[in-house]
C-alpha cells in the first residue's frame, strides 16, 4: 500500500485551520508548510463563527483578508485561499454563514460539529460517546441527515454554493448514501478527512455509488499537517476507489 501511495502527491489543500479558531500555528506557519510540500493551493479554512467556543471572529475576517493578501505577495508560488469550515444548524438557513456572508469568503466548507447551537450537538454527543439515543436506528440519524440535506440544497438555491462537506458520519449518526446523492446533486465535493476518520472505508464505498467527487482534506490544526494526505488515500484505496474522483490528488 505505501508503495502505492508513493506514487501520488496532494495538489491543493483546502482544509486548514490557524489561531483564528483554534488552530496551533499562524496562516504563515500553514503556508510555509504548503509551498514546503509542493501544494498549489492552500485554504485558511477556521471554524465558523456559530462555534460556542473557538467560531472565527466575523470582526476580524478584514485583518485576516489583509494577511492573505500580505502572503500572497510574499509567496507567489502557491495560491491563497480565505475560506471558513462553516456548522451546520437545524434552522435556516441551515448554516452559520449566511448567503449575504458568501462574498467574504473565496472558498465555502460546512460540516457538522458538537458546540453548536440548534444543531443537536447534546444528542449526538451523548449518542457519541456514550452510545445512548438508539445508534444507527434513532430517529437521531434522520436529523442529523436532514440537517445536511436542508444545508446543501438550501444554501444552492440562495447562491450560497457549500464547495465541500467536511467530514460527514463524523460525531453522529448520518445516512451517507442519502448525503452522497445529494453532494451529487449540488456539485459538493465530499471529503475524506485525515484528522477524523470520515469517511471510513465503508463510506467511502457507499459514496463511490454516487456520481459524485471526492477531496481529501487535511484539517490540519498545526501547521506539520498541512497537506498531509496519506491516510485517507489508503482508506480510498482499500475502498476501491479510482484515486482520479479524487480532485486534489495525482500521480506523481
Amino acid at each position: 500500500m505505501d508503495k502505492i501511495i508513493s506514487k501520488y502527491r496532494m495538489v491543493f489543500d483546502h482544509h486548514t485551520h490557524t489561531v483564528y479558531s483554534h488552530g496551533k500555528g499562524s496562516i504563515e506557519d500553514n503556508v510555509k508548510q504548503a509551498v514546503a510540500k509542493g501544494l498549489e493551493s492552500i485554504a485558511i479554512t477556521d471554524h465558523g463563527p456559530g462555534h460556542l467556543t473557538y467560531g472565527l471572529d466575523r470582526n476580524k475576517l478584514p485583518q485576516m483578508r489583509a494577511e492573505i493578501d500580505r502572503l500572497q505577495l510574499k509567496y507567489p508560488q502557491i495560491k491563497i485561499l480565505l475560506g471558513v469550515e462553516a456548522n451546520t444548524l437545524r434552522v435556516e438557513p441551515f448554516l452559520d454563514v449566511a448567503p449575504e456572508e458568501r462574498k467574504d469568503y473565496d472558498i465555502l466548507l460546512a460540516g457538522y460539529h458538537f458546540g453548536i447551537l440548534h444543531a443537536g450537538m447534546v444528542p449526538n454527543y451523548l449518542n457519541k460517546h456514550a452510545g445512548l439515543f438508539g445508534g444507527e436506528t434513532s430517529t437521531l440519524k434522520v436529523k442529523n441527515t436532514a440537517m445536511i440535506l436542508d444545508a446543501l440544497y438550501y444554501n444552492e438555491e440562495q447562491g450560497n454554493h457549500i464547495d465541500v462537506l467536511t467530514h460527514p458520519g463524523d460525531k453522529g449518526p448520518f445516512d451517507i448514501a442519502d448525503i452522497a446523492r445529494a453532494c451529487a446533486d449540488t456539485a459538493t465535493f465530499i471529503e475524506i478527512n485525515d484528522k477524523h476518520h470520515h469517511l471510513t472505508v465503508e463510506e467511502i464505498k457507499i459514496a463511490a455509488a454516487f456520481d459524485v467527487k471526492f477531496i481529501i482534506g487535511s484539517d490540519a490544526h498545526i501547521p506539520a499537517r498541512v497537506g498531509s494526505f496519506e491516510g485517507p488515500l489508503a482508506r480510498a484505496l482499500e475502498a476501491g476507489l479510482d484515486p482520479e474522483r479524487i480532485v486534489n490528488i495525482k500521480e506523481i
